[in-house]
């Protein structure tokens, strides 16, 4: 449903999301991403290699899965997205965001298959990761897996935007040209995706270097 799904992907969904920049202070502060171009190079990053390679086709997997009661098939994709995530940060608050998305939307929306989910997280046989949860999520919103693959790619542009306007000089008229840009190409990637159905698959060397290194930036405003 459209109005779920806009529920799901606002800004205002208590998931977390602004504590994190996943990497991009680090970048920042390191002087690898300093301008536009520089923050447009960066998003078409996590947009074909983050989304496009391994948390779109985690969705995939992880929404079929759900839906057809396959907890093993759940469980696995949780297990490999993570394991992908070379940064032990990365790693703590993917789970972390993606355990407040299941127990938020459960508190609003109760379904015995979330609290099957968050048992499993309890026992701690799951994350879940917030990909793997966004599907789960979705499944139970009536949202079907395109809409679910397309929402989540914009939560995660839109919030690399966001934290790029808290580190360099980035007005809004600039970040919203930048974020309409990568934006033209999901419904691309997404389709890719879907037509792939293929394991999940990571090489982003830059990002994950990023990301591990966020932990030593001198002053943070972001967790990660």
């Amino acid at each position: 449903m459209l109005v779920s799904l806009l529920h799901l992907c606002d800004s205002l969904f208590p998931i977390g999301s602004f504590a994190y920049s996943e990497g991009l202070e680090s970048a920042t502060s390191a002087g690898l991403v300093t301008s536009v171009a520089d923050l447009g190079d960066w998003l078409d990053v996590c947009l074909d290699e983050g989304i496009g390679r391994a948390d779109g086709p985690a969705i995939v997997i992880a929404w079929s899965a759900f839906h057809d009661g396959d907890w093993d098939g759940f469980t696995a994709v949780d297990e490999e997205l993570t394991a992908l995530r070379p940064s032990s940060t990365m790693r703590a608050a993917n789970r972390s965001m993606g355990l407040r998305l299941l127990k938020t939307w459960q508190a609003i929306h109760p379904d015995v298959r979330l609290e099957q989910a968050m048992a499993r997280a309890g026992r701690k046989t799951s994350g879940p990761t917030l990909p793997v949860a966004f599907a789960a999520v979705s499944v139970c919103a009536g949202i079907d897996r395109r809409d679910a693959l397309a929402g989540y790619a914009y939560t995660r542009l839109a919030a690399t935007v966001s934290a790029a306007m808290r580190l360099i000089a980035l007005g809004q008229t600039d970040a919203h040209l930048l974020l309409s840009r990568v934006l033209d190409r999901v419904p691309a990637t997404v389709d890719d995706a879907i037509a792939r159905n293929g394991p999940i698959e990571s090489f982003a060397p830059a990002l994950d270097i990023a990301q591990m290194t966020q932990q030593y930036v001198h002053s943070r405003l972001f967790r990660s």
